[in-house]
């Protein structure tokens, strides 16, 4: 019987709203746009903490931080953590070929691993992290391919995040993983196979091949541009909002609208450029006659506010930064469906391992989705849960007009989150240190700009909330203590 191909493409940091399917029509985004007019479109798609290393550990192994170990950024899976392809039965999993291309994130970052057969890798930024025993001097296959194109690193033996931006777009990350990824494709065509690339845009940095695709006079900021965060949200983003204003971002300096809007512009461009590299993938797909037998996803680890809440990055839990793009081709599959209603990413690896005919992996947190994929979409009716982590103590004098001096910005920027997104339109975000708690009504309130924690008359709906985020901690065994 034939098992189906898997394709499984990821950004880093891309929202929502850079896709027309979540209403952003200005945006250049041909591929992405008609791959959605044939995908189950996922409404509203969460990550499960929203910064890269525990969020792409989620994706892989469906399982949330605290169970696959990545807590926080650099820190790797624990080695009983298991990705998708060695969680398929044996029989199955001896008939895909596999490869892992693009930025890994989970701890040894160049280096072959979790059963994937093929490994392209681009960065070289983590060898600090690197395990016992690794070469830390490695570099990535990026930069090998690099080195045989005539350029010369400008760190050492590797080439910087900010030079590769500097080089003709046919030289950067994105154009080179469509090539791998094509070739990839190309080879294994008569082959069943699993093949994951992640692409590092739109992440930072935000400057690139595609700067002047967009007029920064004319690239619309986001409607909640003007919504500070107020004394009445959690510390974290107020800091935050305070950090950028005073310090700027890279280049740009974040005092002045002017500066929002180039950025903003900026940040389209990398999402454009992607959106011409993932076309690339699919057409190889189609030129392969394979669009029929492959399982399509495109997603990204997280969002990124970009002006939203006058924030950039992620790390809040503002939908702008939780909610990312999610779409899901079935083999064949020639219209756009859509599911509704709050939809976790933990649910990805239960449901791919559904529909390659593995069923139930056992002890993941997710749930399959597979029926509504196969059955015409739905509304999923449940809640999720996204968790925030951090160590991140660094903080400047920006912080003493916010938080009043350092330490207390410290505890700010380290204050553990957890939240609950609810089919009626809740977000309740609940601070475990600082007791800043955070409730929106979503459906009533789309731009979070009136916190409702404060207010009496919502202290009964915050107790059933927080009883249900204590309840899935229990059934997941999050030991987070909240009060």
């Amino acid at each position: 019987m034939p098992i189906p191909n898997l394709l499984f493409i990821f950004t880093d940091e891309q929202r929502a709203d850079t896709l027309a399917c979540y209403g952003n029509q200005r945006l250049d985004m041909p591929n992405l746009n008609r791959l959605a007019a044939q995908s189950t479109v996922i409404d509203q798609c969460y990550c499960t903490q929203p910064v890269c290393t525990p969020s792409r550990g989620s994706i892989l192994t469906g399982l949330y931080p605290h169970a696959h170990g990545a807590l926080t950024n650099n820190v790797p899976l624990h080695a009983h953590s298991r990705c998708l392809i060695e969680l398929l039965p044996d029989a199955i999993r001896g008939r895909y070929t596999t490869a892992y291309h693009g930025k890994w994130h989970l701890g040894d970052e160049i280096f072959r691993q979790h059963g994937f057969d093929e490994w392209i890798s681009i960065e070289d930024q983590y060898h600090p992290w690197y395990g016992p025993g690794r070469d830390r001097t490695q570099p990535s296959t990026y930069t090998q391919w690099l080195r045989q194109q005539g350029y010369r690193p400008d760190l050492g033996g590797f080439f910087s995040r900010e030079f590769v931006t500097t080089l003709p777009e046919r030289a950067g990350k994105p154009a080179y993983l469509a090539q791998e990824a094509s070739r990839f494709i190309r080879e294994h065509r008569r082959d069943p196979f699993v093949l994951y690339v992640n692409f590092l845009e739109p992440h930072m940095p935000f400057f690139g091949p595609r700067d002047g695709q967009y007029d920064p006079a004319t690239t619309p900021l986001p409607a909640n541009f003007d919504a500070w965060p107020g004394d009445d949200c959690h510390l974290r983003p107020r800091l935050l909002a305070a950090r950028f204003a005073a310090e700027g971002f890279e280049r740009y300096d974040l005092s002045t609208e002017a500066g929002w809007r180039q950025i903003n512009a900026a940040y389209w461009g990398l999402c454009s450029l992607i959106d011409t590299h993932v076309g690339r993938i699919l057409a190889t797909l189609e030129e392969c006659g394979l669009a029929d037998n492959t399982i399509v996803v495109f997603t990204s680890d997280h969002g990124e506010m970009m002006g939203s809440h006058r924030l950039v990055g992620k790390s809040v839990m503002y939908q702008e930064a939780m909610r990312v793009p999610c779409l899901i081709r079935l083999p064949g599959q020639t219209r756009q469906q859509r599911i509704t209603g709050p939809f976790s990413q933990i649910d990805l690896v239960p449901t791919l391992l559904d529909l390659m005919g593995a069923g139930d992996a056992g002890g993941l947190h997710g749930t399959s989705r597979a029926a509504m994929l196969r059955d015409g979409g739905g509304a999923v009716c449940e809640d999720v849960f996204v968790v925030w982590t951090a160590d991140e103590k660094n903080v400047g004098p920006w912080a003493i007009p916010v938080a009043g001096s350092i330490e207390r910005g410290k505890a700010g920027m380290a204050d553990p989150l957890r939240t609950i997104l609810t089919p009626d339109g809740w977000r309740y975000s609940h601070s475990a240190s600082l007791g800043q708690h955070e409730l929106f009504h979503l459906r009533r309130d789309p731009q979070e700009r009136t916190n409702l924690a404060g207010r009496p008359e919502y202290r009964g709906l915050m107790a059933d909330l927080l009883g249900r985020i204590k309840a899935w901690q229990k059934r997941v065994g999050d030991e987070l203590p909240l009060t």
